[in-house]
């Protein structure tokens, strides 16, 4: 999710990279860096924490305690960066930009190089000195040793010999008035302006500046210069590109070009889970959690687990349990947190409690958290916030990597969450031998196809959404059905269209129909059924059924290819085929957007609904 912005120009280029990087922070904000051009030499400053303390950074710079040049250059040259940490600790030599050896090659960089290690080991042969953690300092190493006084074509080969979905821009200390960026599946946009050029992650970076932007796609190659850009492909064939103008004001550009930030932070979910998966899975079909504190020998031999969590982070948590014990074959509770720390709970040394809190501030997860901490338990947070309070109440810390989330409705977090589980589980069951290494790398090829699977959906969907939601938007009650590991998918989309809608909406597990949600349905119910492949399909065909012959009406969520779900529902949406536990980040998309449309038809806030905050810090 990190933020990338450059420029080449007239004007003194710090200071527009620092306002740029300010529209970007909501992409990240764990630590940040701007590198420019001065002279002959490249001069970098990096910071830890917010874009405040760049700020204070570059200006300690400017006043003498470093050197940072102050004159205006006629030609200038700079790149910059606000991190969210995938790879590495958050310590300013992790900040980028990163550069080689030789202080050359200056390089910002969003995503994930999967094969970094294979091209660490090759480049350390070669010479390379490295200072970081992390995976993104190997591509300025590897930029520098193909370099022969073309950044372009060094840049070029750099990107054939990379894999993972990342964006990244490269500078060069002898080439003023050039910036060389390239995309792999991350976003990267060029704002022209009269002899002078931006490039950045997102149109706000420079939207004061210019509204003309050209989009570079995946495997293109961009060359930015003061006078212009040019495109190129891979092989290094020019291609054309039209500028186009865009009219947001600076509340839409925040936003993306969405109507809304829930909507935009929807199509962010491939992102968050890719940012949350990919590097962790990387390389030899292991699962690398890290240093999350809590050792492989007390992970191997925990008697039980317990998750503790509030509204969609209990879903997610659910999600996990299903996963975890499939697996890892460990037992696992699950409780509300508001509930397990009054009810003097059995828990104790060789028990694990996860906390799982988007904010990391969660009031009653935390005391759940300290409590189960008190009686000794270990105790592993799962949170998308560095530094919050949650990371400094546990053992250790499993953190996900959705970027920021503005709306109140948790949507991209809550896939991060229900991802961030995945890999627990199968690190546990790797751990404790209860799967074999194949079942790990075909669980593992899947999860990383996710990302991929979440952006074909979310296209292919939307118009069937909104006419259904269109259909029911007066509806005053839906019913949510599920079983197994459909059931919290149906939870966390009923929670959605009750937060943002205002629709007294229920959801149960199906199986529990029959002992009285079933009075509840009529001609007028629409009832929402997860139905997607499982070992339990059947029995929630049957469920469909009975709701069918009580006139009530199925709109169902289905794994494509399915043929007998049609034949108990009058609606149905396709997810793609996966995993079949992993089918919950696919089929909760769905359901966001059938919240999301409904809410809209109505006329209402979906970023802002009525008596909710996006985080609960009190009882």
């Amino acid at each position: 999710m990190c933020g990338i912005v450059g420029y080449v120009g007239g004007r003194p280029s710090r200071e527009l990279l620092l306002a740029g990087l300010e529209k970007l922070e909501y992409r990240g904000y764990d630590s940040a860096g701007v590198s420019v051009l001065e002279g002959d030499r490249i001069d970098s400053v990096r910071a830890v924490g917010n874009l405040s303390f760049l700020r204070e950074a570059v200006a300690s710079r400017a006043n003498g305690d470093g050197g940072v040049a102050t004159a205006t250059a006629e030609l200038s040259t700079g790149i910059g960066h606000t991190r969210w940490a995938t790879h590495g600790r958050v310590t300013e030599e992790n900040a980028h930009p990163h550069f080689d050896t030789g202080d050359r090659i200056h390089i910002v960089l969003n995503g994930i190089v999967e094969n970094h290690k294979e091209l660490h080991e090759r480049v350390a042969q070669a010479g390379a000195e490295f200072t970081s953690e992390t995976d993104a300092e190997v591509v300025a190493h590897l930029i520098s040793q193909n370099y022969e006084g073309d950044l372009i074509d060094a840049v070029r080969k750099t990107y054939g010999e990379l894999r993972g979905h990342y964006a990244f821009v490269a500078m060069a200390a002898d080439q003023p008035g050039l910036l060389v960026g390239a995309r792999k599946e991350c976003p990267l946009v060029v704002g022209e302006g009269q002899d002078e050029q931006f490039i950045a992650s997102a149109i706000p970076a420079f939207l004061k500046e210019t509204r003309n932007i050209k989009i570079v796609n995946d495997d293109e190659i961009v060359v930015v210069r003061p006078e212009g850009t040019e495109f190129l492909d891979v092989d290094g064939h020019t291609l054309a590109r039209e500028a186009q103008e865009v009219d947001w004001d600076e509340d839409a550009a925040e936003k993306g070009g969405y109507e809304t930030f829930m909507l935009k932070e929807i199509h962010e979910q491939a992102d968050a889970v890719a940012d949350t998966v990919v590097d962790r899975l990387a390389g030899d079909d292991t699962v690398d959690l890290g240093e999350i504190g809590i050792s492989d020998d007390e992970l191997r031999e925990l008697k039980s687990v317990t998750i503790v969590a509030c509204g969609t982070s209990y879903h997610a948590g659910l999600v996990g349990r299903y996963a975890i014990e499939e697996w890892a074959r460990v037992p696992v509770q699950m409780d509300i947190a508001s509930e397990y720390r009054y009810r003097n709970p059995v828990v104790g040394p060789g028990d694990l409690v996860i906390g799982i809190s988007q904010s990391g501030e969660t009031l009653d997860t935390l005391a759940a958290m300290r409590l189960a901490r008190e009686r000794g338990a270990k105790v592993l947070a799962v949170t998308n916030i560095m530094g919050s309070q949650a990371t400094r109440d546990a053992d250790g810390v499993l953190f996900t990597r959705a970027g920021i989330e503005i709306g109140v409705a948790a949507t991209k977090t809550f896939v991060a969450q229900v991802a961030a589980m995945y890999l627990f589980g199968l690190r546990l069951a790797e751990l404790r031998g209860t799967l074999p290494p194949e079942r790990i790398a075909e669980i593992s090829h899947e999860l990383r196809r996710i990302p991929h699977l979440i952006a074909e959906l979310l296209p292919a969907i939307d118009e069937r959404i909104t006419q259904i939601a269109e259909h029911w938007r007066d509806s005053g009650f839906f019913l949510y059905l599920g079983r197994h590991i459909g059931l919290p998918v149906c939870l966390e989309g009923a929670l959605k269209l009750k937060e943002i809608s205002y629709i007294p909406t229920d959801a149960y597990a199906a199986g529990e129909m029959k002992h009285g949600p079933i009075a509840l349905l009529d001609d007028r119910t629409p009832v929402v059924c997860v139905a997607t492949e499982a070992p339990v399909l059947d029995k929630v065909l049957s469920n469909m059924a009975e709701v069918r012959v009580r006139g009530a009406h199925v709109i169902a969520i289905a794994t494509e290819g399915n043929t007998e779900v049609q034949d108990e529902a009058e609606e149905v949406v396709y997810v793609p085929r996966t995993d079949w536990l992993l089918q919950p980040i696919l089929a909760v998309i769905p359901l966001q957007l059938l919240a999301y449309r409904i809410a809209r038809a109505r006329g209402l806030n979906v970023d802002q609904p009525r008596n909710l905050a996006k985080t609960v810090t009190v009882e």
